[in-house]
């Protein structure tokens, strides 16, 4: 135990540095378990965070209220249930659209969910057994430092004594980064051409006003950021909507969009769950994770864990659609999914799930889900206009349909993968991405939005696989989509979040963190054990007093809040880490009376 003990009438202290929803989690999670886990001479937990307890950064009252969540107001819960796998007691409570009174196919503004998470805040700080305090910091931490056997110290900004602490966890939420070499020279031949260069950035911070209205903007990116760039660089300029025809006010620039895939993520699905679901796990459960873990080698993502992926989501779908829509399969599900199970990955595979389904479109293939422009050309710009409104047509229809509830049983897939996955720690980003295009895409209506801005010359498309190219004073992008077509700007956007790596973030503890010996994973995230939470060094020894959860960690979870019943990968983790801490700032206190 460590060389330093409380005395027997000194509170315990915990920092938790971010005061967001997953600081928040946290507390609920140590409410709800120290009744069984602690019963020391009291604990002051304090919360260090410039933004105010609850909503945090990402959900501040302080944004436009343009801006939506990304999820139906009945999908989101801070509260856990009976589907979250862990040791601590369940504590149920009301999703957002049952707390604020709201239709549960509402997608709330920003402003509806941080008022909830305020709430919610409240609700866990009341529910602390009494000796256990909470006081706010308003500040940004700037360095953790002290033994592992000993009290830690945390200094804030402008503050001239540091927090003295005895357990510290960072759940610090997503983070600014300084650019790397290609943002930094595309920077810097903005700043010698007189360009406007946008980095990497949450939407909501970033100062649109140097995009001209009427002239056109390169952007790179298709995901959640560009929805937000888009809002706020139409409604959010005085443009309007009637039925599908949008009226511009004429203060927008022309946005020209592409990205990696070339397509925006797919829709959210617009209809609810009927009947039976998918037994799952089944392919890429405990069991699975549990051998993966221990092999004595490791593990290779695409080599190992990609296979079980696959087979896991086509189990998913085949599952609902022999279930659900019969009709349209051409053998008994008992005799599909014997096959199924034994079936090899590849051809013979296929081969079965051609024979036994007969409409292709009817079968799942994750690839062209992945990238659907991958291998298409088209021969006129105007001709991938009209290509480009189709496919979006197409996948909005699709996902409103309930005759396709195939879909949502994948998505159910993922939700169960991902579980998984967290338990396996660093697995590499392209499963994030596949995740994110596939399940956590934009609203039915935002879609809806942008095939009338493109309808009205607001938008336009560029393609997959989108180059942006710095010379004769210009940005210039193309891609292979359209071949033998460049548009030119004089600005570019990069419509996506800064990754969350320890070597670039701006935020002054992660570098310091990492300068001390913190280990971080080869694509720059900070190691954790996965049992805890507690910080890795580099040769993968567990820091006694140092815990991290969030984004900026090889334990990053699909959000701080989830859906209610699938699980809660954040919700397992935060009670993981808060039984820890508890059982350790306990022990500290026995130690101290005996």
């Amino acid at each position: 135990m460590s060389s330093e003990t409380l005395g027997p009438e000194t509170p315990a202290t915990l920092v938790i540095v971010g005061a967001g929803p997953r600081g928040t989690g946290l507390v609920e999670r140590i409410a709800a378990n120290a009744p069984e886990l602690y019963a020391g001479p009291g604990l002051e937990i304090h919360l260090v965070d410039p933004h105010p307890p609850g909503a945090g950064r990402i959900w501040r009252a302080a944004q436009s209220p343009l801006l939506w969540m990304n999820s139906h107001a009945e999908d989101v819960t801070m509260f856990t249930d009976e589907s979250v796998e862990m040791a601590g007691p369940v504590r149920p409570g009301p999703t957002l659209h049952e707390w604020a009174g709201i239709d549960g196919r509402t997608f709330a503004d920003r402003q509806v969910q941080g008022s909830y998470l305020r709430w919610v805040h409240e609700q866990a700080v009341a529910a602390l057994p009494p000796g256990i305090t909470v006081h706010h910091h308003p500040a940004r931490a700037l360095r953790v430092s002290g033994p592992r056997d000993g009290r830690q110290l945390i200094r804030l900004e402008g503050r001239d004594q540091p927090l003295a602490a005895d357990l510290v966890v960072l759940a610090l939420g997503h983070l600014d980064a300084e650019p790397d070499d290609e943002q930094a020279g595309l920077t810097a031949y903005a700043a010698e051409h007189g360009l406007v260069h946008l980095p990497p950035d949450f939407t909501a911070d970033s100062d649109l006003s140097a995009l001209p209205a009427g002239e056109p903007v390169l952007v790179r990116g298709f995901g959640l950021a560009f929805t937000d760039l888009m809002v706020l660089l139409t409604e959010g300029r005085g443009g309007r909507y009637e039925g599908d025809t949008y009226l511009p006010s004429g203060r927008e620039p022309v946005l020209y969009v592409g990205s990696r895939r070339g397509v925006p993520y797919h829709s959210k699905i617009g209809y609810d769950w009927t009947g039976e679901r998918p037994p799952l796990p089944r392919f890429l459960g405990p069991a699975e994770t549990d051998a993966l873990l221990a092999r004595p080698g490791g593990f290779d993502f695409r080599r190992d864990v990609w296979p079980l992926v696959e087979k896991e989501l086509g189990f998913a779908h085949y599952h609902r659609l022999f279930t659900a829509h019969p009709e349209r399969t051409a053998i008994a599900w008992t005799d599909f999914e014997e096959k199924y199970e034994a079936a090899s990955e590849g051809a013979e595979r296929e081969a079965l799930v051609a024979s036994a389904v007969p409409d292709p479109r009817d079968r799942l293939d994750l690839a062209a889900l992945d990238r659907p422009l991958d291998g298409v050309t088209y021969g006129s710009f105007e001709e991938f206009q009209e290509g480009l409104r189709g496919y979006v047509e197409s996948d909005l229809g699709r996902r409103h349909d309930a005759g396709h509830s195939a879909d949502l049983a994948v998505f159910l897939g993922l939700l169960s993968v991902y579980g998984q996955l967290v338990r396996l720690g660093n697995i590499g980003p392209r499963w994030h991405g596949f995740f994110s295009h596939l399940a956590s895409g934009p609203p039915g209506p935002r879609l809806r939005q942008l095939l009338a801005l493109s309808r009205a010359g607001v938008l336009k498309f560029v393609g997959a696989d989108m180059a942006v190219q710095a010379r004769d004073g210009v940005f210039r992008a193309s891609s292979p989509t359209v071949p033998g077509v460049s548009v030119e700007a004089r600005a570019l956007v990069e419509a996506r979040l800064p990754e969350p790596t320890l070597r670039r973030a701006l935020d002054p503890l992660l570098r310091r963190l990492h300068a001390d010996g913190a280990g971080e994973t080869p694509d720059g995230l900070l190691r954790v054990d996965r049992a805890d939470g507690r910080v890795l060094d580099r040769s993968g020894r567990p820091h006694p007093r140092r815990f991290a959860l969030g984004p900026h960690t090889d334990g990053r979870t699909p959000g701080a809040f989830t859906r209610p019943r699938t699980g809660g990968p954040a919700f397992r983790q935060n009670d993981a880490t808060a039984r820890a801490v508890l059982v350790f700032l306990r022990d500290l206190g026995a130690d101290a009376v005996g």
